[in-house]
């Protein structure tokens, strides 16, 4: 039986080996917290203690990282006049998550990697679970919804109806709810949250093999994974479409006119535009990158595909949570008026010099008046 270990073994694990006894990486785990752990955990040997050391450190450093960044991100976009638009609320939600992301889950994560088990009890590993997908959650939807924004800017042009500081707040309002319905409804039993394999951290159960486990990750995969990104490649497609139509009808109308370009003031904050919406596409990809190998690991499970170990668990928690650190960043290299600010207030961490102060190509990532955007189109 998976649960009943016998005779001594010789394994080779995640870079150790060993001769053990009768030994998994159950051991350390609390009384407490047994009735949580799936059978499947009990035919491995202990983690090397070195992958314990290497994830609590990476997740630390990730950990400040991404509260320090998303922080710098909400109070540069809440305090600079400029950057105080209604579409900037989404980036300010977007940075929200993050920083609750990492805030939330860094430091038990830390603690744990420390004892090499979950040490705070079967509650505060459902409520760990829960929040990490909240936030997850809620970042994924927010990016969907810059995507509609830039593809009601780019694509729709004057026909477009502008955003307004109460139509995001109503939209930044959704997303939360329907974040909350996908992550709250295991604490009520459809899905249930676990310890992951390396016992450090708590997720969706996704080896359990009875139907409500199972619908309830094919149905949360689906509407906080595959639905988003179907509507952010859709929309990201027509913007491209958009702009590649306007950049030939704009070469064709210079040649027509035997000029170099065509390209004025209005020009400039339709390219800015359409500068940010390269920005939104590479975080979005980021956070793609990052929650990929979660979702092949519940699969893996839920249609038994392929076998999971304790250490594989290890690397879809990182990549997941890496994703809170990528945002400020981007935004930090990719968004000079961000940088600008940023470089006011905080010169040690901003991406630029003063020089780029006065960068009158700044994105302009307000909510651009209709009118403007029709201009160039």
């Amino acid at each position: 039986m998976l649960g009943e270990p016998s005779m001594p073994m010789a394994f080779s694990w995640g870079g150790a080996s060993a001769t053990v006894s009768n030994l998994t990486v159950v051991d350390k785990v609390t009384p407490d917290m047994l009735h949580l752990i799936d059978p499947h955990w009990y035919q491995f040997p202990p983690l090397n203690p070195l992958w314990y050391s290497i994830l609590g450190f990476a997740i630390f450093v990730l950990g400040c990282t991404s509260v320090i960044g998303n922080a710098c991100v909400m109070y540069i976009f809440m305090t600079t006049k400029s950057l105080r638009t209604p579409s900037n609320m989404l980036v300010i939600n977007l940075a929200f998550s993050d920083f609750l992301m990492m805030f939330t889950m860094s430091p038990p994560m830390v603690i744990n990697s420390y004892n090499e088990t979950w040490t705070f009890g079967p509650l505060m590993c459902q409520v760990y679970a829960l929040l990490g997908s909240l936030f997850g959650c809620v970042s994924i939807w927010t990016m969907c919804v810059i995507a509609f924004e830039r593809y009601n800017v780019i694509v729709k042009g004057l026909s477009a109806k502008p955003m307004t500081s109460n139509s995001c707040l109503v939209k930044i309002f959704l997303v939360w709810v329907n974040s909350l319905f996908w992550t709250i409804t295991p604490m009520f039993g459809w899905g249930r949250y676990v310890p992951e394999g390396n016992m450090t951290a708590c997720g969706t159960d996704y080896l359990s093999q009875d139907i409500i486990s199972r619908s309830y990750i094919i149905a949360y995969s689906f509407f906080v994974y595959w639905l988003p990104l179907a509507l952010i490649i859709y929309s990201y497609a027509f913007i491209l479409k958009a702009v590649a139509a306007h950049e030939k009808n704009m070469r064709d109308q210079a040649k027509k006119m035997n000029v170099a370009t065509l390209r004025s003031s209005d020009a400039a904050k339709q390219n800015a535009e359409i500068k940010l919406a390269k920005v939104a596409l590479v975080t979005i990809s980021l956070w793609f990158m990052a929650w990929t190998p979660y979702l092949v690991i519940n699969y893996a499970g839920i249609f038994k595909t392929a076998p999971i170990s304790p250490l594989a668990t290890i690397w879809g928690s990182l990549f997941a949570k890496a994703n809170a650190v990528y945002n400020p960043i981007v935004y930090g290299i990719s968004h000079p008026k961000y940088r600008a600010a940023l470089y006011k207030r905080f010169p040690s961490l901003a991406c630029t010099s003063d020089n780029t102060l006065g960068d009158e190509q700044s994105v302009n990532s307000g909510a651009t008046v209709a009118s403007d955007s029709n201009n160039n189109a």
